[in-house]
């Protein structure tokens, strides 16, 4: 929320709407609450949970379910407030308390994990993987079993991770999978079904989990010992509902059979995470699987846009097949109706947007409060090479995260290996910073030092004997000695029980250093990054809180902000439509709105698909609060390999701005002697490039 024109519904304390105040005074059944975009669901929630507090619920036995550890934070502190308020004011039957149980779905399973490890088979001190570290193992683990050696094509390590994590997370067979999202793909299902046993033994040899194992064994906790948290929890409230898998659902009907105490907030149009497993059907079905039904209510007052904007928006997401009706209004002024300019082609676009941006910020609008939004990351490649010719700052979202960076992960592994001798993934990078360690050398004794080789070098009666020992009584390779002395003395400081946790990261660091000036150009950019990381882990209470936190909601990496920003009073907003959900600026700008990019050729395979590629554009458009402009590029430069060269293809408007839906636009093309069509440029189609990508595999 903007300082400056926070939303009424969301100050702690506001009076609440009608239908709010509905849904915060609703009883103790199913409930399922519709609140679409700028409603003030968040607002709603926290009442909802003060409302049960003041009414007698013990505030530890409240679960509160949400899909970032920031939003859950947001959460608690608002109930505090309220709860204080009450308190304060007599009207509260108890001092404020802290909600116990508060964070995203993976979170919570990792500390329930924890509380019942041993139930599990699992050691309390696992250690978990990051996505890249997941792959690295499932690739070790496809050499090993000589499936990359084939002559056809077996899928790479990233494919594999996308297909096991499909199947862990929609609870479908492996073969159902493959045939939806991987045809090309299904020779190998025995294969694949080879590979993924292995990596769970591999997983439970080392005593770590990836992020899927969180909620798969939260699963299996719920199955086994049911008794163990249905009665953990007398009231359970999720949000961003449409935002679950099948696993994450299931999970919930478990925790409350009965639907009693059960809260679910949520809006099936803005449900477009399917590619993490999410699927519409679970708020869709939510009020049909229990008895009686759940009640539904909505929230359709909208405190973000104007209604221009959102009458745009309704007639959009109005055509949708399947849907909870609700019709957003704003006690607003009207504004000025969106807009949908057409121009010539991508050039054009890029010098339209890049103008209409410094007329907005000359008209009083910070760059900070101006976003431009895009299907894909690479849509604003040439918007980005613009605004480095302007010499405009930008940060750009839905990029390069966090735990992706190679320093940080180097960094990293230093502490995982402390926390859990097992995690041969730590070892075997960290090893490999030493001059003269390559990938062999360092496979093989991470392998034994982590109890997990043929011949472990250091294991006694009792377990895995010290690691400092074990490093001591190895021969280092010859151009790793001088380095050698130094890796001890910090893996003994590290294991030792004594050695305060803060200021651990800052132990990594100082021996790190050299190898981070000597592998990177960048290597005073990339410290920045590090002592950054330093000053989180010295505020985290914990290196086990500290590791988990940052696989489970991974900041941004400071990095990936083009041109400087922190030198800049004010820089300009780029973000996919994925990563912009949740957000809300005063002019949004949408690129490529065309047949082929919005909707995609790539998810126009399958009628959900494309009601995705709906609620995609449906979530663009509601990010507005004053401004809305969708931008039409009439033709687009390909790039061939053949005689005939390069080309342009026109593209039609896409297709969810149907010729009923255009009266809410103000719809303009600028000026340009280019917008007339050359005689070589190839009569409109469309590219149908996921039929060509099907032809290539099949």
């Amino acid at each position: 929320m903007s300082s400056v024109e926070t939303a009424a519904s969301e100050v702690p304390g506001a009076v609440l709407n009608p239908a709010q105040q509905r849904a915060v005074d609703f009883g103790d059944g199913p409930l399922l609450i519709i609140a679409g975009a700028g409603s003030g669901k968040t607002q709603t929630l926290a009442h909802r949970v003060a409302t049960l507090v003041r009414r007698g619920a013990d505030p530890r036995r409240i679960l509160l379910l949400t899909f970032t550890r920031r939003a859950a934070a947001e959460m608690v502190r608002r109930v505090g407030h309220l709860l204080a308020t009450s308190w304060h004011s007599g009207a509260g039957p108890r001092a404020p308390e802290s909600l116990a149980w508060a964070g995203t779905f993976h979170a919570v399973a990792n500390r329930l994990l924890r509380q019942h490890a041993e139930a599990l088979g699992l050691d309390p001190a696992f250690t978990l993987l990051d996505r890249e570290d997941s792959a690295d193992l499932l690739d070790r683990l496809r050499q090993q079993l000589a499936l990359a050696e084939s002559r056809r094509r077996f899928p790479r390590k990233g494919t594999c991770l996308a297909i096991y994590s499909m199947v862990m997370n929609t609870r479908a067979p492996l073969r159902a999978c493959l045939e939806r999202a991987f045809p090309f793909f299904l020779e190998w299902e025995e294969a694949l079904r080879r590979l993924f046993g292995a990596y769970t033994e591999a997983k439970l040899a080392r005593q770590v989990l990836d992020y899927d194992d969180l909620l798969v064994y939260w699963l299996h906790l719920m199955v086994e010992a049911p008794a163990c948290l249905e009665r953990l929890f007398d009231h359970v409230l999720v949000d961003e509902y449409q935002d679950t898998n099948a696993i994450q659902a299931e999970i919930l009907r478990r925790l409350r059979p009965s639907g009693r105490g059960v809260t679910v907030v949520g809006d099936d149009a803005q449900a477009i995470y399917s590619f993490r497993g999410a699927t519409v059907r679970n708020i869709l079905d939510f009020p049909a699987q229990y008895a009686p039904a759940a009640a539904v209510l909505t929230l359709e007052q909208n405190y973000r846009s104007t209604p221009s904007i959102l009458d745009a928006s309704n007639a959009v997401i109005g055509l949708a097949r399947e849907r909870f009706t609700k019709d957003l209004f704003s006690a607003r002024g009207a504004g000025a109706p969106p807009g949908l300019v057409t121009v010539a082609d991508e050039d054009a676009q890029v010098t339209w947007v890049a103008d209409r941006i410094l007329e907005q910020r000359e008209a009083g609008i910070p760059l900070k409060q101006q976003a431009v939004l895009f299907r894909s990351s690479h849509h604003s490649d040439a918007l980005e090479l613009e605004l480095g010719r302007r010499n405009l700052p930008y940060v750009k979202f839905g990029g390069l995260r966090f735990l992706e960076s190679a320093h940080v992960k180097d960094a990293l592994a230093c502490l995982r290996w402390a926390e859990n001798p097992r995690d041969t993934l730590a070892i075997f990078r960290t090893l490999q910073l030493l001059p003269g360690v390559g990938p062999k050398v360092a496979e093989k004794v991470a392998e034994s030092l982590g109890g997990t080789g043929s011949a472990p070098l250091h294991t006694t009666h009792h377990g895995l004997c010290p690691p400092s020992e074990a490093l001591a009584s190895l021969q280092p390779p010859p151009a790793a000695r001088a380095d050698w002395p130094r890796l001890i003395a910090l893996v003994t400081r590290l294991h030792d029980r004594l050695t305060p946790w803060v200021g651990q990261l800052g132990l990594v660091r100082r021996w790190y250093e050299p190898y981070l000036e000597a592998r990177y150009d960048n290597a005073r950019t990339r410290l920045g990054d590090l002592l950054e990381l330093e000053r989180l882990a010295d505020a985290s209470p914990s290196r086990e809180r500290f590791l988990s936190e940052l696989i489970l909601d991974p900041p941004d990496l400071t990095g990936m902000e083009a041109g400087a920003p922190h030198l800049d009073e004010d820089y300009l907003i780029l973000s996919t439509i994925h990563s912009a959900k949740g957000q809300e600026w005063d002019t949004v700008f949408v690129l490529n709105v065309a047949d082929g990019c919005l909707p995609s050729d790539l998810a126009t395979g399958t009628t959900e698909e494309i009601e995705e590629e709906r609620r995609l554009l449906y979530v663009a458009m509601t990010r507005a609060k004053n401004t809305l402009e969708l931008i039409h590029p009439l033709r687009f430069f390909v790039r061939q390999q053949s005689r005939a060269g390069d080309r342009h293809v026109l593209t039609p408007r896409s297709r969810f701005l149907t010729d009923s839906v255009l009266p809410r636009f103000a719809c303009s093309a600028p000026v340009s002697s280019s917008l007339a069509t050359p005689a070589s440029v190839t009569p409109p189609f469309r590219v149908d490039v996921a039929a060509k990508l099907r032809s290539i595999w099949s």
